[in-house]
């Protein structure tokens, strides 16, 4: 009879693993695409549990947007060098964290990086490089040292006045991972979110196997040039392969150092594996600045991070607990 039982309860929850199927929406959020993927036996339910990450996305951007007068962030922007300002634990600890990326990568990664001069454009108008007291005046006023937090009184201030921060090297994966946490807690068994490359998974595919991404080729982005199972991790990838200029016969990413003013150069692509794609959207940009020997040496540091580096003459290199299929 228990035997019975068991292949009752065996061929019930095949039935219900077979009833599965990926449901799937595109949507421009924070000003990017986001593809938001749930696993549900239901189409409504699926949709509507979507919409809600939607929903808590829509909330963070409002949070965290330095284009909005009204967010938060504005309001530390708008009184740097004048007055602290009392924001929401979240936000408060959201540059907590981040403060902590910029000790961890020594400054590759810094949210005051908003306070930089814009002197280089990558709209295909520059025609000669910047000249170097311009550049060097252009990260006059970015220092994380110069971000004070009061956790008591849950204050943030700015020392330098026109300084800014902003989350856009942080922020999408920030909203990845809070739409992922959210949807676990609605019940939903897997799923990606991806924000235009910064991606957080959890659970399974339909099938019952692990999700895989496919990691572009750089020297030719319609083409993967890996493909890597992921399950319950994040993973990002920054590319410069769109947003870039070259002089003298040298190439200039659209990711610039904060603490130099001057755009990385040698890494044409990164892909950064982690536990959360807010720390993966950071590590990312951070290993730009940092070059492949200190990326590398910095990621091998740091306990279950695993990246992924081409340089600008399509060389691949790896943490040393990464294992990659090359298609």
């Amino acid at each position: 009879m228990r035997s019975l039982l068991l292949i009752i309860i065996f061929i019930n929850l095949t039935l219900d693993f077979l009833a599965q199927d990926v449901f799937y929406k595109k949507i421009i959020l924070m000003g990017s695409r986001f593809d938001i993927t749930v696993v549900d036996t239901d189409s409504t339910s699926a949709f509507k549990n979507i919409d809600i990450a939607v929903t808590e996305i829509q909330r963070i951007e409002k949070l965290i947007s330095s284009w909005d007068k009204n967010s938060q962030t504005s309001r530390i922007n708008m009184n740097a060098g004048v007055a602290p300002v009392e924001v929401s634990t979240e936000l408060f600890e959201l540059i907590q964290r981040s403060i902590a990326i910029s000790n961890i990568t020594d400054g590759a990664f810094d949210i005051t990086y908003a306070s930089m001069d814009k002197v280089w454009h990558f709209d295909g108008s520059m025609k000669q490089m910047p000249n170097e007291v311009d550049i060097e005046n252009s990260v006059a006023r970015v220092g994380f040292g110069n971000i004070i937090l009061d956790k008591g009184k849950s204050t943030v201030f700015l020392k330098k006045k026109k300084m800014r921060i902003g989350f856009g090297a942080i922020g999408k994966g920030y909203a990845a991972d809070r739409a992922k946490e959210l949807l676990i807690s609605k019940g939903v068994v897997a799923g990606i979110i991806n924000a235009s490359g910064d991606m957080n998974t959890w659970g399974k595919n339909a099938n019952g196997e692990d999700w895989t991404i496919a990691i572009t080729n750089p020297m030719n982005k319609n083409r993967a040039f890996a493909i890597v199972p992921i399950s319950n991790r994040a993973v990002v990838t920054s590319g410069d392969y769109e947003k870039f200029v070259s002089f003298n016969g040298k190439r200039y990413s659209h990711i610039i150092n904060p603490k130099t003013g001057y755009p990385a150069s040698g890494i044409i692509s990164v892909s950064v594996f982690a536990s959360s794609a807010e720390l993966a959207d950071a590590l990312a940009t951070s290993i730009f600045v940092m070059g492949v020997e200190i990326g590398i040496d910095r990621v091998n540091q740091l306990p279950n991070i695993d990246c992924i580096i081409i340089d600008e003459k399509g060389s691949i290199f790896t943490s040393e607990n990464i294992h990659i299929n090359e298609k």
